[in-house]
């Protein structure tokens, strides 16, 4: 691009060159992947695997309609199927729109813009090419372009990665032939002016950018998620089962009416398939029966509970500061067993502070300390970071702070604003009679006040051919330079950054103090690594710091912890076979001097290994990792790219919210084995009490309106109380699920076996035993024993829930926390008892005598107690390993 520089330039665009620089080269809006029209969404999750099986059988309900009238039935499934795929979209849509708002807050940012010869604050997504936007300190670029006057420092760190900043020079006319962030006369989208100031001409803009660009290219769907793909085992599972219980149950049938009952005569049988019209019905019923034994052996409520439970946990987090962009990201992040994690922002404060003051006789740990014990040294101190910083205090909502300017800046102001406030007697920024600003290559600043200069920068500069310091009354003694070379190691060893402070006057430099400057670890950080690493995920630091920094950072958050883990530089990194780095994978605990392409690479490499990854980030250079991630933490105060391409968006910043996130994702997929094991149970039970029951004399054991009611206690309301499950502490100190482990594991297997065994046993035992025959008069009123094994059958269902939600041995260990259960089915105790009482011969029952309802909960009670049991001698066999 070539571009010439004239005076009649200086007054802007008019309002009718913007509108064709707009329709010319578009808006500044970054392009960002549309979200999938409500519609779609529904109809994606037709796709679901349960959700198929469960078409598959309702489709051949509807072929049998016509014959068996079961309108119930088919509207069960239906109702099943349309209510987890509509939750499923809601649930999805609700992350998208919270998303786009928490995008559209960082676009509402404007810009002050020379446009038709006057200043306008001009909204960032309104820039068009061929703007004028003035530059300051503190100021993020909004768009590519080039500086035509002034001089800026600027930081590229959300854009490579780079803490360092480099000098930005006014554009001189050349020919730019590739924009990319070595040149220095571009200034590029993303990147935050440090010191100077100046005016920016816009060149490109939105998806034009290379902020933009790189935006574009991360609009692809990553791999499916553990969940997804367990689902699909499960589905495969229950169709096998399913399909050999209905071909079981089809067959016993043609044997029973082909050749039992013509009293096993092959002759009989003969006779029989001699008579096409008999052969057709009885096929035709057996195909009924096959069709009835799958629909009730696969779990309707599942993928309704999964939507429901994932929709829940979505607005819990939110609640929790994290955001959560698509509902299966919280599952995934349950699965995680690999956390690459950032270290500013996210381990540490992200905002380095003043973390002592050394002088040659004592050392402080704030200004307010330094102030109180040597008030004319620390008044030298504070003029100094006052008037040799390009940082100026600036007030906002009523409190005084540190603005403009680079992070070391602002920490050395903020360190003298006392409660919010500018000390009394500070000079302010006339006093100044003359600076040099801090340059890279000088490492120093200073700042010339009623003509003392004060000097501040790096000590091996700053202090050379030094041989006087000031005491603590402000006189000359002899400098210690012993002492301070102590100072300054000891430090360096805490991962501290240290400046040295001196005064000058009359041509004799004394030194004053040394600042320790670091940014500390958040309060919780050492904690939740413990955490995260008890619940079998390792951690891995990466980070731009030296070895020796980021080695006491690893160490003070624990990552680092004396073992055998590893520490490797970029370039060790680079050196390395992809074989010998998935190896080595186990041990490695800190990545320093990373750059962006580093981060892909261990991310390959770890899904190479079969590893769930987590990734966090915050600049356009981690997009790439976290869109390739199975799941990725884009951190809220981050880029809207990092933010577009993560799954969860952490809105503190904080490592305990991915810890939260974790706990969550854990407790979904819990949530969802108990539910399974709760609904298979049930289900499995019903499919044995109609098949067998006939058999001893009781035709029709439960009514289709009794087993509606059955199919809402199992689906709707179930899923609902199982999805209220609190997250529990334990969870954390379990190892992660395996990404190939199905979601029926041998435990649960196990425990739906001889749970459901139990409740056959007690319902076939109630039909048969005489006793129970006389004491409800089956002889007499049939309606009063049916009525009163419908009963026992619900009670024992509820019973069998109670159990099902948790691996305790006590079967209401927690059951107060999730108070959506207890409410639940609590309804379904007092609509039951309504039934009982009320329902008459609509559902079949009669009212039952206080003596009589107190028998059917005690039976119903057994229930607890065979799985307490089942539960004390399957934890002992798994040892913990459940669901």
């Amino acid at each position: 691009m070539h571009m010439r520089t004239t005076m009649t330039e200086w007054s802007g665009l008019d309002e009718a060159e913007v509108t064709d620089s707009r329709e010319k080269y578009g808006s500044n809006a970054l392009v960002s992947l549309k979200p999938k029209p409500f519609f779609l969404k529904f109809l994606s999750g037709f796709s679901d695997p349960i959700i198929r099986i469960l078409l598959a059988a309702l489709g051949i309900n509807c072929l049998f309609l016509f014959k068996t009238f079961d309108v119930w039935e088919t509207v069960g499934i239906a109702a099943a199927i349309l209510s987890a795929t509509l939750i499923s979209a809601l649930s999805e849509r609700g992350g998208e729109r919270a998303f786009a708002h928490l995008q559209a807050e960082a676009q509402r940012s404007s810009c002050r813009v020379r446009r038709g010869g006057g200043d306008h604050a001009v909204p960032i997504d309104a820039l068009v090419v061929g703007d004028l936007v003035y530059l300051n300190a503190g100021d993020k670029i909004p768009a590519d372009g080039v500086l035509l006057s002034g001089a800026l420092r600027v930081s590229l760190a959300a854009l490579n990665g780079e803490g360092r900043e480099t000098e930005r020079v006014p554009y001189h006319g050349k020919p730019i032939a590739d924009w990319t962030p070595e040149d220095p006369r571009l200034l590029l989208r993303g990147a935050v002016v440090t010191w100077g100031e100046g005016v920016m001409r816009v060149c490109r803009v939105g998806g034009n950018t290379l902020y933009g660009a790189l935006s574009g290219e991360l609009q692809n769907e990553g791999r499916a998620s553990p969940l997804k793909m367990r689902l699909g085992v499960l589905a495969s599972q229950m169709s096998r089962v399913g399909y050999c219980a209905a071909a079981g149950v089809a067959l016993s049938y043609l044997i029973n009416t082909f050749y039992i009952d013509v009293g096993c005569s092959f002759a009989g049988t003969r006779l029989l398939l001699s008579d096409p019209a008999f052969v057709f019905a009885a096929l035709t019923h057996a195909l009924m029966l096959a069709t009835t034994t799958i629909v009730m052996a696969v779990p309707e409520g599942l993928p309704m509970m999964i939507s429901v439970v994932l929709s829940a946990n979505i607005r819990r987090m939110h609640r929790d500061r994290v955001l959560v962009r698509k509902p299966v990201g919280i599952e995934t992040a349950g699965s995680m067993n690999l956390l690459f994690c950032d270290k500013t922002g996210t381990l540490t404060c992200g905002k380095p502070v003043v973390s002592g003051i050394v002088t040659q006789w004592d050392t402080y740990p704030s200004y307010a300390v330094f102030r109180s014990k040597a008030p004319r040294a620390a008044a030298a101190y504070a003029v100094c970071c006052v008037c040799s910083t390009q940082s100026r205090p600036t007030e906002q909502d009523g409190v005084v702070r540190a603005c403009g300017g680079n992070a070391t800046d602002r920490a050395l102001l903020d360190s003298v604003l006392l409660h919010g406030r500018i000390p009394e007697g500070l000079p302010g920024e006339n006093a100044v009679t003359a600076r040099v600003p801090f340059d890279s290559e000088k490492k120093y600043a200073m700042a010339e006040v009623d003509g003392v200069w004060y000097i501040k920068g790096a000590p091996e500069i700053v202090l050379r051919d030094v041989v006087w310091a000031t005491d603590r009354d402000g006189e000359p003694v002899p400098l210690d330079r012993e002492r301070l070379a102590r100072q300054i190691t000891a430090i360096t060893e805490k991962a501290g950054r240290v400046l040295a402070v001196c005064t000058e006057a009359g041509g004799v430099r004394r030194f004053l103090c040394l600042i320790s400057i670091r940014d500390d670890l958040r309060p919780h950080t050492r904690r939740t690594v413990k955490q995260l690493r008890g619940a079998g995920i390792d951690v891995v630091m990466m980070t731009g710091d030296s070895r020796e920094t980021a080695a006491v950072i690893a160490r003070e958050a624990g990552i680092l912890d004396g073992g055998d883990g590893l520490l490797w530089t970029s370039d060790e990194l680079a050196s390395m076979t992809d074989a010998d780095v998935r190896t080595a994978l186990p041990r490695l605990r800190v990545v320093c001097r990373a750059l962006p392409q580093d981060k892909s690479r261990l991310v390959r490499l770890a899904q190479e290994a079969g590893l769930v990854v987590g990734m966090t980030g915050d600049g356009v250079n981690d997009a790439p990792a976290l869109k390739c991630a199975d799941v990725g933490f884009a951190l809220g105060g981050g880029t809207e790219v990092a933010r577009e391409a993560g799954d969860i968006v952490i809105l503190d910043d904080n490592l305990s919210s991915i810890a939260k996130a974790v706990l969550y994702g854990r407790t979904i997929f819990k949530s969802i084995r108990k539910f399974i094991m709760f609904q298979m149970t049930t289900n499995l039970s019903a499919v044995g009490i109609s098949l067998l029951c006939p058999l001893f004399g009781v035709d029709a054991p439960i009514t289709v309106l009794q087993m509606l009611w059955v199919n809402l206690i199992m689906d709707t309301l179930g899923s609902l109380a199982f999805a209220g499950e609190a997250p529990s502490a334990d969870t954390m100190r379990e190892r992660p699920k395996a990404p190939g482990e199905a979601i029926m594991s041998a435990y649960m297997v196990h425990r739906i076996a001889l749970m459901t065994a139990y409740l056959l046993a007690l319902c076939l035992w109630f039909v048969h035993s005489e006793g129970m025959r006389e004491h409800f008069g089956f002889y007499e009123q049939p309606v009063h024993f049916l009525g009163a094994f419908f009963a026992l059958f619900i009670f024992a269902d509820i019973a069998n829930s109670v159990s099902a939600r948790t691996t305790h041995v006590n079967p209401i260990h927690r059951l107060a926390a999730n108070r959506a259960f207890v409410a639940i089915f609590g309804f379904i105790i007092a609509a039951q008892l309504g039934m009982i009482y009320f329902g008459g011969s609509m559902f079949r029952t009669v009212p039952l005598s206080a003596a009589d309802l107190v028998l059917i909960l005690c039976l119903s009670a057994g229930v607890l107690l065979w799985g307490m049991l089942v539960k004390a001698l399957l934890g002992r066999r798994y040892r913990g390993n459940t669901v």
